[in-house]
């Protein structure tokens, strides 16, 4: 937990050094007023400014925020960071401008980035929350696309009388197609082969 103590003028003056050496803002931190500030006698001799502390809040949502926005200030991409806390897990949408760099292939280096900010969210934490991040709603729509791909590579096999082989899919994508098709009494789904080229088998039934 990051901590400082400032000395200015008036409590606000200490406050704002200590929001500016942070880099964040008021209620991203905790105000402690150490000392009021006073005047001496006649308003000049003995005058004491005022001293504060300020905390830095450490919670899940603030340390994947504040990382997220410092690899994107690295990288000199406007993004706008929304951090939502549902209970275990932590959802995280990311607007802007051209953020297709973000999304990568198929997903991939969203889901690289979401690999790393989970580790550094639950670094030395006893308590782990799940963090999934967002690019303006990329993620339901590639589930909606991957629940119509099942459908249609199911009737496939169906249709044909042998099995499909899909292409390698991380484990959130091969949970998606399985739980797509577990409804049906004519197919049926298995994964083989080893990350990261892990695959789904859709075959007929007999």
């Amino acid at each position: 937990m990051k901590v400082v103590e400032k000395v200015g003028k008036t409590i606000d003056e200490a406050v704002e050094l200590g929001l500016q050496e942070f880099g964040v803002l008021r209620d991203e931190v905790i105000i402690e007023v150490l000392e009021e500030p006073s005047k001496g006698l006649f308003g000049l001799i003995g005058t004491r400014p005022a001293k504060v502390r300020v905390t830095l809040k450490d919670n899940p949502a603030d340390r994947a925020d504040r990382l997220l926005r410092s690899i994107f200030k690295a990288m000199d991409i406007p993004v706008d960071v929304k951090v939502q806390d549902q209970e275990q897990l932590l959802v995280v949408n990311m607007e802007g401008p051209d953020l297709g760099v973000l999304i990568g292939r198929r997903g991939e280096t969203l889901d690289s980035l979401q690999y790393l900010v989970n580790l550094a969210v639950n670094k030395n934490q006893e308590q782990r929350r799940k963090v999934v991040l967002d690019v303006e709603g990329y993620r339901q729509r590639r589930e909606e696309t991957l629940q119509k791909l099942a459908t249609r590579l199911a009737d496939k096999a169906r249709q044909r009388g042998r099995s499909v082989v899909l292409e390698p899919m991380n484990s959130q994508e091969r949970r998606i197609i399985h739980t797509a098709l577990q409804g049906r009494d004519d197919i049926y789904t298995f994964s083989e082969g080893e990350e990261p080229f892990r695959k789904i088998v859709i075959s007929p039934k007999k």
